[in-house]
């Protein structure tokens, strides 16, 4: 059993569990001196930030990997001998359901030992901040790992989600976090390279509860365009935005690549986090560089003490 104490911040009851605060503490000091952040260049951000009635946030692959989570891309992004492009597609579940649900199976077991960092903290804060001042907020997010859920945010899912499931033959979606999903799964998955394919039986494979047809990871694959419904309040959110946060992401796939061009050309400003220049860096307002657990912490003139771990209550 855990110890929980309150914290009262601006108006909020933070429950707070004090090994995972001291966990962020130590993240947030063993990072601190690796972002070089300008002084005028975050009190321009926070004068901007301060003005804003319409902010949204779009995150990516950067901020999950902060907590672990391999991004499957880049020179030793491999599992096993494929890459994420061969096997997050419907054609490579068409042709070998058994190897997509080991490789998502695999994904689901890692995930599920990864926690929230500070960035994800962070932006939990910034929702609940944004609430109490009467403004509009919103997350995008293409990451499918659930980690911002986690830390106390309510997330648009661009991708979908690891820990939901749609069936070929009803399509009924469902959340599921059985580990592992099947029986058949348990053990498999392994990303080495020696590892042999484990040829499981389609029947053997997740099936829907309803109808017991063969169920997919309900994500976006390769190929396939984002569900409507999630790409209208992706839209939603950008139209006569004020402040665009892009964090961890390069934004080149469609249709995030058009976000940041939509803010400029409505007038409002786009503050770009990542540990690196990205092909819209140019095209940003502001530019932190470094890690999101960090250089979104001292953008947003956050405390330790607002990276609460649990959801909030008005007092």
């Amino acid at each position: 059993m855990y110890m929980v104490s309150d914290t009262r911040i601006s108006g909020y009851v933070f429950k707070l569990i004090p090994h995972e605060s001291r966990m962020i503490g130590r993240l947030l000091s063993s990072w601190r001196g690796m972002a070089h952040l300008r002084q005028a260049d975050i009190d321009n951000f926070s004068a901007v930030l301060s003005k804003a009635s319409k902010i949204t946030v779009l995150t990516g692959a950067g901020i999950s990997a902060e907590s672990g989570i391999p991004t499957f891309r880049g020179q030793g992004g491999l599992w096993r001998t494929w890459s994420a492009t061969e096997l997050a597609t419907p054609e490579a579940f068409a042709a070998d359901p058994s190897l997509v649900w080991e490789f998502y199976h695999y994904r689901r077991v890692v995930v599920s030992k990864c926690k929230p960092n500070p960035g994800h903290y962070a932006i939990a804060a910034l929702e609940q901040r944004c609430k109490k001042d009467g403004k509009v907020f919103s997350l995008l997010t293409q990451n499918i790992d659930g980690l911002h859920q986690e830390s106390g945010s309510t997330a648009v899912e661009l991708h979908g989600s690891l820990w939901k499931t749609r069936c070929l033959t009803c399509e009924n979606v469902e959340e599921n976090r059985d580990m592992p999903i099947c029986p058949a799964l348990d053990g498999k998955g392994a990303p080495d390279v020696d590892v042999k394919d484990a040829r499981i039986p389609t029947i053997e494979l997740p099936r829907c509860k309803k109808c017991n047809g063969l169920l997919r990871p309900h994500v976006v694959w390769f190929g396939e365009s984002l569900f409507p419904e999630v790409l209208k309040q992706a839209y939603d959110a950008l139209y006569h935005c004020d402040l665009l946060l892009v964090v961890g992401t390069s934004a080149v796939v469609q249709p995030a690549a058009g976000f940041a061009p939509i803010v400029k050309g409505g007038g409002g400003y786009v503050a770009e986090f990542n540990i690196e220049d990205t092909p819209i860096s140019r095209a940003c307002s502001f530019k932190f560089q470094g890690k999101s657990g960090e250089t979104l912490v001292r953008a947003l003139g956050l405390g330790l003490d607002e990276l609460g771990q649990t959801e909030a209550t008005t007092s």
